[in-house]
């Protein structure tokens, strides 16, 4: 088993509180050193309060999500003898009424632009099995409950 941890800090400062116009700002420390400026989404909480410049956590989630599968993806690649040059993705998650009723990141679609080098290149079935391996062994993804499709290929789920 293994542990990962993030440090979260927030004050109210000089704010009102109770009557909810206190700023959502707040940071992410993480192991490593990074500090990270956080904050509700302005699409949930409007500005002033929340920071449109800061990572909210859905972005975080999204994005957690296409950086496991882009690095599984990056080595089954390896261990398949193809060289990848360049993976690029634009990953959109869907906040959205799930089947309980209840709020929730339903989907997230992968749109991934990957440069293959050297002379062997994968072909369409071949890249279809590293997208659905890298997804099956991605455990970001084998813990939510919304889809995960990679666009081009049937879903991942």
């Amino acid at each position: 088993m293994q542990r990962f941890e993030a440090t979260l800090a927030w004050q109210r400062g000089d704010q009102a509180f109770t009557d909810q116009r206190y700023s959502r700002a707040h940071r992410w420390r993480f192991d490593g050193g990074v500090d990270v400026p956080a904050s509700s989404s302005p699409l949930s909480v409007p500005v002033p309060m929340s920071d449109p410049a800061a990572v909210d956590p859905e972005e975080a989630l999204v994005a957690a999500a296409a950086s496991c599968h882009m690095l599984f993806f990056l080595s089954l690649a390896a261990a398949r003898g193809y060289v990848v040059e360049r993976y690029d993705d634009h990953a959109v998650g869907t906040l959205d009424i799930g089947a309980d009723g209840r709020l929730a990141i339903t989907r997230i679609v992968l749109n991934p632009a990957i440069a293959f080098g050297g002379a062997r290149q994968p072909d369409r079935a071949a890249l279809a099995e590293l997208h659905h391996e890298a997804h099956a062994r991605c455990y970001i993804a084998n813990s939510l409950k919304g889809d995960i499709v990679v666009e081009g290929f049937e879903s991942c789920t």
